[in-house]
């Protein structure tokens, strides 16, 4: 510093960021120093200048939108609300989802008991399924399936020549 000067103070730091410390021991030096007093007092008089004109443009910004208040205003009291419970919250995220899966389980529980036709009930379930299991799998078709009397004689005729 400049023979402890506080010009360099001001001149690293802005005025409103100046701890009570710091302005106490300005305010010392000040009293008698001259030319630290007018450094001092403009740092003082350009600190309040910029305060007033970032209060007055953001005044012009809120006239300029008068919903924007309006829009702050409710975005701080939603969130200023704590006493709303937890399942309360809950039901308010996912209550849309909840009531589309219901619909959706109630209509299929609809389709399911209520719109088979009798036909389709009384039906035995190999004539509905053309295939066995046996085929699909082994890709086979039915003209070459065995038959169980082919098996049966197959295996019993063996039996027969042994005697």
């Amino acid at each position: 510093m400049r023979d402890n000067h506080i010009t360099e103070i001001l001149d690293s730091k802005p005025f409103a960021s100046l701890s009570e410390t710091e302005l106490a021991t300005m305010r010392a030096h000040v009293a008698s120093c001259a030319s630290c007093s007018r450094a001092y007092d403009a740092a003082q008089i350009s600190a309040l200048l910029i305060k007033e004109r970032a209060d007055e443009a953001a005044q012009k910004s809120l006239d300029a939108n008068p919903f924007f208040q309006t829009r702050v205003m409710a975005a701080w009291r939603e969130r200023r609300e704590t006493n709303v419970s937890a399942l309360r919250r809950l039901w308010n995220s996912t209550g849309a989802l909840v009531t589309t899966m219901a619909a959706t389980t109630a209509a299929l529980a609809v389709l399911a008991f209520v719109a088979p036709s009798s036909e389709t009930i009384n039906q035995p379930t190999a004539a509905l399924v053309p295939y066995s299991a046996e085929s699909v799998v082994l890709d086979q078709s039915d003209n070459d399936q065995v038959t169980d009397d082919q098996v049966l004689s197959a295996i019993y005729s063996d039996d027969d020549e042994g005697r």
